[in-house]
This record gives structure tokens, C-alpha cells and sequence, in this order.
């Protein structure tokens, strides 16, 4: 690990001077930290370049069951790759090295991770979380952990880099899974799209079937509008004609239908036909991914 801030002689830092303002002084010693083994169920830590971690972790989980879980939640984030040092920063929270001191991640650090990976979490309805604000971890001249794999820069996505909400899972359980964690589900066609302030505005025909109702309310199912939110400039293959029905799925965020996956409607496609007969009895996960979550209106 890269750390900043740290002195020749490590036994004049003062590491008690710097505590997170949301925690009172000494919160992790109200029970002795542990070093565990990272498990190799926590997909998002498992290979994040050291083996052993420490608990209560530095988001106050006091369990492993407890920080695999909500670990799990981030995974998603991970595999959009918004920036080359987001499972640095998250992993140093959610499975901290294990030191004889906890070192936090650099303020630097979890602001380059913020301003590339919080435009992919917005396309989804998700803000940038409380429990990650940038300004509760220490500066770069305190001993921390910095920006180590990428640079100081937000990475700039590529121009080619296909929307967030164009990506497409190709097997039944992939679109299951999209499916569990949508608001609704519906096969539709597409009357318009039109672009604004960087998003795509998709209107649907009058004729739709409804898969999955979630909280769709009669009006929002009679004119559906959908939104695809920082679309406005990305490619989406399966936009560039609008002939043909689409299967989309998505939430409804503060009274508005963000779109979150669409697939040309394929009938003789047999992973779509099997995700759709089947979405009911899959066994959905009790805590929803953080890119697909439902539940955070």
C-alpha cells in the first residue's frame, strides 16, 4: 500500500490526533481489534493485493457476516471500473489492512474515486453515500492511505464506452438478477427518444405488457416516460432503431422512471424466454446490489 504522510521514524506520529468527525474518540477500542483471513466469499476485497484484514472494519462493522454483506452491495461499482483505485479505497474501509493502527484512506484519494464512480452511481438514482464523504478522512500530509493504481485525475470515461444502462447480461441468471432488484419490468415499444442535459428521454407506445408492477401507479404505466440519466453522449447499440419491442428494466426515483437495462426483445432467444417465465421464483437476494437496489426512493 502506498501510504502518504508517514514519517521516517514512524514512532513520532501522532496517530490519536486524527479521529472521522462522525465517530467519537477511541471508537475502536471499545473491543479489541481482531485480524481475520479476507474470505474468499468477499468478492469485493478478495483480491485486493493483501490476505489478512481487521475488525470492527473502519465502516463500524463488528462482524465478518455484517462487512461481507454490505461489501457485497458495492461489487457492481467495481466491475463498471469508473476508476483504477475504487476497490483501493473501498476495500481500505470494508477490510482494512491489518496494522497495529488503522490507517484511513487519503481525503485525495476518496475524492478522485468520488468524482469518476458518483456519475455511474447517479445514472442508477443513487447519490455518493453519506458514509463516504470525502471530507471525514484525513489529508495527504497525514498518515493515509493515497491514490496508488490510477493518478490524481478523474478518469474520463472513454467516448466509445457504451452507456451504463446498454450493457446487456447474456444469461438468464445475469437478467434475472437485474430483474429481482428492479422496481418493474416491462415489454414495450418505443414511440420517441429525445436527448436533454445529457439524457436520453425514451417514450413508450400505448401498447406495453407490464412484467413486474413494483410501485408503477396506473398513471405512470398509461404514459410511460423512462429516463436514462448521463446517457446523453454514450453509444447504446440496441437504441440505434427503435423498430421492434424491448424488454426494460428499472426504479422509480422521486416520481420519475429511470431506465436501468433495456434488451431488444428477442422471442427465440432462450435465456430471455427462461428469465422471463422464471423471474418470480429465482431466488432473489435479501439485501439488493448498489447499482440495482430498489427500496432507496
Amino acid at each position: 500500500l502506498a501510504l502518504a504522510g508517514s514519517p521516517g521514524g514512524g514512532q513520532h506520529y501522532d496517530y490519536y490526533g486524527w479521529q472521522p468527525e462522525s465517530q467519537p474518540h477511541g471508537r475502536f477500542y471499545g473491543r479489541e481489534p481482531q485480524c481475520l483471513d479476507i474470505p474468499p466469499d468477499m468478492q469485493l476485497c478478495r483480491d485486493v493485493g493483501y490476505k489478512r484484514m481487521r475488525l470492527p472494519n473502519l465502516l463500524e462493522h463488528e462482524t465478518l457476516a455484517e462487512a461481507k454483506q454490505q461489501a457485497s452491495s458495492w461489487v457492481p461499482l467495481l466491475a463498471k471500473q469508473c476508476h483504477t483505485d475504487t476497490q483501493l479505497f473501498l476495500c481500505s474501509l470494508f477490510a482494512p489492512v491489518c496494522l497495529d493502527r488503522p490507517v484511513y484512506p487519503c481525503r485525495s484519494l476518496c475524492e478522485v474515486v468520488r468524482d469518476s464512480c458518483a456519475p455511474v452511481m447517479e445514472s442508477y438514482g443513487f447519490p455518493w453515500p453519506e458514509m463516504l464523504h470525502c471530507g471525514k478522512f484525513p489529508s495527504d500530509h497525514e498518515l493515509c492511505i493515497a491514490v496508488q493504481f490510477g493518478n490524481s485525475k478523474v478518469t474520463p470515461p472513454p467516448v466509445s464506452k457504451i452507456c451504463t444502462q446498454c450493457e446487456m447480461e447474456h444469461k438468464a441468471d445475469g437478467m434475472m438478477e437485474q430483474m429481482c432488484s428492479s422496481d418493474f419490468v416491462v415489454k414495450m415499444r418505443i414511440k420517441e427518444m429525445t436527448e436533454e442535459n445529457g439524457e436520453r428521454r425514451l417514450v413508450a407506445a400505448q401498447k406495453k405488457k407490464v412484467l413486474k408492477l413494483g410501485p408503477l401507479k396506473r398513471k405512470d404505466t398509461k404514459k410511460m416516460v423512462l429516463h436514462m440519466r448521463n446517457a446523453g453522449a454514450c453509444p447504446c447499440p440496441q437504441l440505434d432503431s427503435l423498430s421492434g419491442s424491448f424488454l426494460v428494466m428499472g426504479r422509480k426515483v422521486g416520481g420519475r422512471l429511470l431506465l436501468l437495462a433495456i434488451y431488444p426483445w428477442q422471442k427465440h432467444n432462450k435465456e430471455m424466454k427462461f428469465a422471463v417465465k422464471f423471474m418470480f421464483s429465482y431466488p432473489c437476494p435479501l439485501y439488493h446490489p448498489l447499482l440495482y437496489g430498489a427500496g432507496q426512493h
